[in-house]
């Protein structure tokens, strides 16, 4: 399939192994196939399931021709994507949770960073670089190493969850730890990546955004392509609302759908300019200094912006924003189904209940959740709420230190008496 970048602002054309993340007028740049897809890669799809290739194992390259065409020997694959669906009840409504947590790394950046570093691989880069909240250096500095690279990843100072620094580290990045938040973090390695020939993998990178995409194809061809009503994702440097909609629109535009599922973006109070920006019909975007426990989407000036609101606007879509009491609510709640998550993902349903009591969303409706990440991301905030630690939020407390046998006595007599 023929591909080229297309500057979503003013409409020039690069090649699409060019390296570039911005064009020439700052511009944000997206793939453009250059020919349609037929519907009747469904059945190729499925197919490619039954191979033992590498490749086709991955719930990424199996859809390659929506993503890139690479040679095989570039391809770097662990492999990924290969992420499941689960059909809940909750608050009396049906839900479908898609669990990107079910990655190699833990989150959905390895969906993007396969497809990120086989180009690397394939341009002859010998480092990658990213600045990170978490994830993406986690899945940056893994998918790096096992392709033979090097990678450097820019962190704000006290700002990642200890799980998340603990995968760059032992996955062999070099982690430069700066004083500043994550914007000002992607602002350096912006700069650096151009000044020391470094290959950028932040959601900058329109090729990265290619394998996230894949999680809509995976996630629509788990429902057997049966569109839901809504899907709902956390926003944080918005990667994914925008590789959402680009996804869609391919989608429906090659009759692979017959309708148009509506993108809700729920944002933490304290890390919310999207959120901010929707409610002034996009007439004004502002940065923040964002705050928030979910550290995954604690971003004040997402570099995704202008795509965003291309998906917000052909979806149909909505934005909301939860409080950090909300979250880790519903994070309880989907730790208790025996999903779990890190509390970013739990955003999503803390945005479905408050958009279900306003009337936005109807019991009716089918709704998609993306989860993000897995619940060992960040193990601090996940111990501390289920041992009481945080105030504010209601949890049955099922950590007991016992001392003798007489405690061990009354705690069993206690357990045992719930369930009969």
């Amino acid at each position: 399939m023929e591909r080229e970048l297309r500057c979503i602002r003013c409409g020039k054309t690069y090649d699409v192994f060019s390296s570039k993340t911005r064009c020439e007028c700052g511009g944000l740049l997206e793939v453009s196939l250059k020919e349609p897809l037929h519907p009747s890669l469904k059945e190729t799809f499925l197919k490619r399931r039954m191979s033992l290739k590498p490749y086709d194992q991955s719930g990424v390259w199996r859809y390659r021709e929506f993503v890139l065409d690479i040679e095989e020997d570039s391809i770097v694959t662990l492999p990924e994507g290969r992420t499941n669906l689960y059909k809940k009840i909750i608050d009396g409504m049906e839900v479908y949770f898609k669990h990107e947590g079910e990655n190699p790394t833990g989150s959905f950046k390895d969906r993007g960073m396969t497809v990120g570093v086989s180009v690397a691989k394939k341009l002859g880069f010998k480092i990658t670089a990213c600045a990170s909240t978490g994830n993406t250096s986690a899945s940056l500095a893994s998918y790096s190493s096992h392709a033979g690279l090097k990678s450097v990843v820019f962190i704000p100072k006290g700002k990642v969850a200890i799980g998340k620094l603990s995968q760059a580290l032992s996955y062999g990045a070099n982690v430069l730890e700066i004083e500043g938040d994550f914007d000002y973090a992607m602002k350096l390695v912006e700069d650096a990546s151009y000044e020391y020939k470094l290959y950028l993998l932040n959601s900058l990178n329109p090729l990265r955004l290619e394998g996230q995409k894949t999680i809509i194809i995976n996630a629509l061809e788990e429902l057997d392509f049966e569109v839901p009503d809504w899907i709902i994702v956390p926003g944080g440097n918005l990667g994914n609302t925008s590789a959402f909609g680009k996804a869609l629109k391919e989608l429906y535009e090659f009759h692979f759908i017959d309708k148009i599922p509506r993108l809700a973006v729920i944002q933490a109070e304290a890390a919310s300019p999207f959120y901010k920006a929707f409610k002034n019909d996009f007439k004004k975007f502002e940065p923040m200094k964002a705050e928030t426990i979910a550290t995954a989407i604690r971003i004040g000036n997402p570099v995704n912006y202008e795509k965003a609101v291309q998906s917000i606007k052909f979806t149909n879509g909505i934005v909301e924003s939860v409080s950090d009491a909300e979250i880790l609510e519903a994070k309880r709640d989907i730790d208790n189904i025996g999903i779990g998550c890190e509390p970013s993902s739990a955003s999503t349903l803390a945005g479905l209940r408050k958009l279900r009591r306003s009337g936005v969303i109807r019991s009716s409706d089918k709704v998609l959740l993306i989860l993000t990440g897995n619940l060992l991301k960040d193990p601090d905030t996940s111990i501390n709420l289920h041992t009481g630690m945080i105030q504010g939020v209601s949890v049955t407390n099922r950590f007991f230190a016992i001392s003798n046998l007489k405690d061990l006595e009354i705690i069993l007599k206690k357990i045992t008496s719930e369930v009969s």
